[in-house]
């Protein structure tokens, strides 16, 4: 178990972290990290809500300010913090009592988002990808006018549209290539929004997007790159086995077998009640233990949402066909995949992801406690990450 720096719930240690690790690139302040952090007590949702909201409303109005006078750069800082802090708010939303703001709290964080994005420095898009008869709604970061590599950023299966840009989108314009991301199934807009659910078969989200990039002039169609996080370290290496014009692909961490971040906390007797079809008990004693543990409570609600289903027996059951076993060996492009100390979702899956892909261009990088790179997805290191992302893309697509 790696130090726990502000709170004994894991959950709520990890979300911190994640905020904190997000001042590497200005979208948040360490100072109104701690002070928020230091008025939140251990485990308490409806506090951890209150508290963040606190903060990111106290910031927009600054943002608000500094807008009004033509402080743009002052604006769009102020806006992207507020944005960061309301999605860290909304994270908990479902195990507070009063989970009917989930929707206004997360349609609150994305207004700040679009209006940091409106600000922005460099050239971004909103993009409005075609997807089986309606459309997934995302963002393009551009890096200049001529042709240049251009990297698909897949988020996870929880996190903000904020998270995009420390996780890529950013260095990615730094080194010359463009960005995009889209709320595929599941994922903020199209979740919310449109009520599109989780699918395993993310070749159906990504050859979509292949397709869109593929008609535009800016992009070079040898070098369409593509970096999941998180559960995306499932989805990314799905997507790679079946739409091969993908030239290079990185999974952050590797993911074989989604289910196991669940079934791994389960007892084998309990798992066994659903192989035994004995689902509504399984459910009814899940029910009564949530009452107990908020990180229950919020799987229970959080978790479940985006497979547009309120069991965890049904989520156990349809996730038992997520396994990437006779899908790695079909992967064809060079992959990154990588292997953080402590993963706490997937831990051992990274390796056993090395091992079933055949490409010859595959590499296994491993971060580490000693280098503050620990942790799933890396949350306090992301420059170390990026770099060594971005170093790996550079060799690969050139």
């Amino acid at each position: 178990m790696p130090k726990q720096w502000f709170f004994q719930e894991q959950g709520f240690e990890f979300a911190a972290l994640q905020v904190l690790g997000a001042t590497a690139y200005r979208m948040a302040e360490a100072g109104e990290v701690l002070a928020t952090v230091e008025r939140i007590a251990d485990g308490d949702a409806d506090l951890w809500f209150e508290e963040w909201m606190t903060t990111a409303k106290r910031v927009h109005s600054i943002a608000e300010e500094s807008e009004k006078a033509g402080h743009v750069a002052s604006a769009r800082d102020a806006y992207l913090r507020a944005s960061v802090y309301a999605g860290a708010a909304f994270f908990y939303v479902l195990a507070t009592q009063d989970p009917g703001r989930e929707i206004a709290t997360w349609r609150w964080h994305r207004a700040a988002f679009e209006k940091a994005m409106h600000l922005w420095p460099t050239p971004v898009e909103k993009v409005d990808v075609p997807y089986e008869g309606t459309h997934l709604h995302g963002y393009f970061w551009s890096a200049g006018n001529e042709r240049r590599p251009v990297v698909i950023l897949v988020n996870g299966s929880d996190g903000p549209v904020s998270d995009m840009l420390s996780a890529g989108a950013l260095d990615a314009v730094a080194r010359g290539y463009h960005a995009i991301t889209v709320d595929g199934p599941g994922q903020g807009y199209a979740l919310y929004e449109q009520k599109l659910y989780f699918r395993r078969d993310w070749e159906a989200v990504i050859t979509p997007v292949v397709d869109f990039l593929l008609k535009r002039p800016d992009v070079d169609p040898a070098r369409i790159a593509m970096s999941g996080l998180s559960q995306a370290g499932y989805w990314v290496p799905r997507a790679a086995a079946y739409e091969h014009r993908i030239a290079a692909a990185v999974a952050d961490p590797g993911v074989v077998r989604v289910g196991e971040s669940w079934t791994r906390h389960f007892p084998p007797e309990l798992l066994g009640m659903i192989d035994a079809g004995q689902t509504s008990e399984f459910d009814q004693i899940m029910a009564q233990v949530a009452t107990q543990n908020p990180s229950l409570k919020l799987t229970a609600a959080k978790r479940l949402e985006p497979y547009g289903v309120t069991s965890i027996a049904a989520v156990l059951t349809e996730l038992k066909a997520w396994d990437l076993t006779d899908d790695a060996p079909k992967i064809a492009c060079p992959i990154l995949i990588t292997s953080p100390e402590d993963e706490q979702f997937w831990p051992g899956q990274s390796q056993e992801l090395y091992d079933l892909v055949t490409a010859a261009g595959k590499e296994l990088t491993v971060f580490t406690a000693a280098e503050g790179a620990n942790w799933h997805c890396e949350p306090m290191a992301p420059q170390v990450r990026a770099q060594r992302i971005f170093d790996w893309l550079d060799t690969v697509l050139a």
